[in-house]
């Protein structure tokens, strides 16, 4: 989930807490107090996330990690403001210092890295691949999880992805592909792990074909849109909801829950 200095924050943290819930990922995002030009300014936003988590932690008692990384829609806004070359080079440093906190243990994976999600020219396309394969080599060199955001995982895409984190030397079982279909079964999903939005359907859908994958929320805390894209309680609700039902055991619930995000993520 993200969160946001200008949005609920902590009390959306407690929301998900007072749900059930007791420990989460939190990823960084572009904040809007904080617009980046620079990758002094990607640092100063790792650092809110960093910020944001200690408050979390010293306010409810979850288990909060952090991920940070510069989100690769960022990558056409600067290059329409600064140029396609100089945008690389920002977003290419924003990567190495998003890596030099997790070696630092200030954050514990390297997230949202990837490429847009939609459209863009050829031009931007290559350069998103080729910090994507910068993001993940340094994920590989750190022994950390990294999480993805790109397009639609479909199985070309899925087979792309993994063959990029092969020969970057990251293991495709600590690549997390974000707001991922309920792909579950690796020779479906190339030995990425998926992380399937907690809607309806999509949940079901991944426990019927297996226990290998996590959940999210993509909660992104912003105040104009409550409850986007699912609110911070949907998690452990569904999944009391689902047990309820007898569509989870217990079993599967602590596999999904707890011990897949320690084999990413650690401990």
């Amino acid at each position: 989930m993200h969160l946001d200095p200008d949005g609920r924050n902590v009390e959306a943290a407690m929301e998900f807490s007072k749900a059930g819930g007791t420990g989460l990922m939190l990823v960084s995002k572009p904040y809007d107090r904080i617009p980046a030009h620079s990758v002094g300014d990607f640092i100063l936003n790792f650092e809110e996330t960093v910020r944001l988590a200690e408050a979390v932690r010293d306010r409810t008692g979850l288990q909060v990690m952090v991920a940070v990384g510069p989100h690769p829609a960022e990558l056409p806004r600067l290059a329409k403001e600064q140029g396609l070359e100089k945008a690389k080079t920002i977003m290419t440093g924003a990567v190495e210092a998003a890596g030099k906190m997790v070696a630092e243990r200030k954050a514990q994976a390297l997230g949202e890295i990837g490429r847009p999600h939609f459209p863009v020219d050829a031009a931007l396309w290559e350069a998103s691949n080729e910090i994507l394969a910068a993001g993940l080599g340094i994920a590989g060199e750190l022994d950390c999880a990294a999480i993805l955001h790109t397009e639609t995982a479909t199985p070309e895409v899925f087979a792309d992805l993994a063959a990029m984190a092969k020969k970057a030397g990251q293991p495709p079982e600590r690549t997390v592909k974000h707001f991922s279909p309920p792909v579950v079964r690796e020779e479906e999903n190339c030995g990425l792990f998926p992380s399937v939005l907690a809607g309806k359907g999509a949940f079901e859908s991944a426990i019927s074909q297996g226990t290998r994958f996590m959940v999210e929320t993509d909660y992104i805390d912003d105040i104009k849109r409550p409850g986007a894209v699912l609110g911070p309680a949907t998690i452990p609700r569904r999944t009391l909801d689902l047990f309820s039902r007898g569509l989870l055991t217990e079993k599967q619930a602590f596999i999904i829950h707890k011990d897949n995000p320690e084999k990413v993520f650690g401990k």
